[in-house]
């Protein structure tokens, strides 16, 4: 399934803190994920990681959506933000738990925001 097709498919979205994006570029961590039948631990593990991130410097903001496949767009100032994010202790457990327990299969994609535009507040 080609990725726009998964975000049309999706029946729940949300989005974080409001981003703040300057004209600027800007990094986008795309993280396209499906998941174990077996999650146990997932969603706690997934509300501290939502309010660790907040704080971490360079964080712009993130979007997810889940159905079947889940996509989760995080927002960064710099790559080095997103450096410091990936070695976080608590993102670090939750990577393993993640590859051990709670994903059949994952992909990670970093890429340069040039620019954005659109219509309306998402």
């Amino acid at each position: 399934m080609h990725i726009c097709e998964v975000f049309n498919s999706f029946i729940s979205v949300w989005s974080s803190k409001k981003r703040t994006m300057s004209q600027t570029s800007y990094y986008a961590v795309i993280f396209t994920s499906i998941k174990s039948p077996n999650a146990d631990g997932y969603d706690r593990m997934s509300e501290e990681l939502e309010t660790l991130v907040v704080n971490q410097p360079g964080y712009l903001g993130h979007e997810s959506a889940r159905n079947e496949i889940g996509i989760t767009v995080s927002y960064w100032k710099d790559l080095e933000s997103i450096k410091n994010w990936k070695m976080n202790a608590l993102h670090q457990t939750a990577q393993k738990t993640g590859r051990e327990n709670w994903y059949q299969a994952y992909k990670i994609r970093i890429c340069k925001v040039e620019r954005e535009y659109g219509m309306g507040e998402i």
